[in-house]
């Protein structure tokens, strides 16, 4: 299976179009969503913005129903009331009404996750760091990725608003051990990197993100992972 990844889209609606043209090309046989859908530099008021990119969020998940999509904290801020950095006072309500209409558009059995799971590769915002897992799912589910998965999908604010969650941890800034270090591979966004690169058993794409300025700060490559043989290349439209 060879996965296009929509990394942190931040108010960016033209990623949906490039991803349907890579996609459309064959390059590609599925695509996952690492979310991030609203909120950039100096976009607080400019709701058409936000409205813009949820439409061709819903309109890219209706036309490729078998995308899969995984919370980031900038998504969940707006469902847990949490006035993060970035957070739009303005644009919360429109926020909340796209995405439960992103959530409706989804078929059955494909729900907006924190961790989505192709083969052995896990697709999550932040990163899976061990001592998460340790700490939150019993021990004699450690070495079931797919138990660890379910449980920690189950989890609710209390458990995922801290530094160390799945939604928030930056493994690219720290050597902290990554679960499944020689089970699974993890594909990550959140932090934003100048180029897709892969450390330990992380591969880190967020290359859409800008400087405050708007000038970019990546490759504007979207990653294709192979989940067989975890080989990965980004690709330009």
């Amino acid at each position: 299976m060879k996965v296009l990844v929509i990394p942190d889209v931040h108010l960016k609606p033209y990623l949906f179009t490039q991803a349907s043209s890579i996609l459309e090309s064959g390059a590609a046989d599925q695509a996952v969503c690492l979310m991030d859908i609203p909120d950039d530099w100096g976009q607080e008021y400019h709701i058409e913005r936000y409205v813009e990119t949820y439409d061709a969020a819903i309109a890219f998940a209706k036309k490729y129903p078998d995308t899969l999509w995984a919370y980031g904290n900038h998504d969940l801020c707006y469902m847990w009331n949490e006035r993060e950095s970035g957070y739009s006072v303005a644009a919360a309500w429109t926020v909340r009404e796209k995405l439960m209409e992103l959530r409706r558009a989804l078929p059955e059995g494909n729900e907006i996750r924190y961790i989505q799971k192709i083969d052995q590769v896990l697709f999550c915002h932040g990163g899976i760091r061990d001592e998460f897992v340790k700490g939150t799912v019993e021990a004699e589910k450690y070495d079931d990725v797919d138990e660890v998965v379910r449980t920690i999908n189950e989890f609710h604010h209390d458990l995922m608003w801290n530094d160390i969650s799945p939604i928030w941890y930056r493994p690219q800034y720290s050597s902290w051990k990554m679960y499944g270090e020689d089970q699974v591979l993890q594909v990550v966004g959140h932090t934003p990197v100048e180029a897709i690169y892969r450390r330990g058993n992380v591969i880190s794409c967020d290359v859409f993100s800008t400087y405050r300025d708007g000038s970019p700060i990546g490759s504007r490559e979207f990653p294709i992972i192979d989940t067989k043989t975890w080989e990965f290349h980004g690709v330009k439209h």
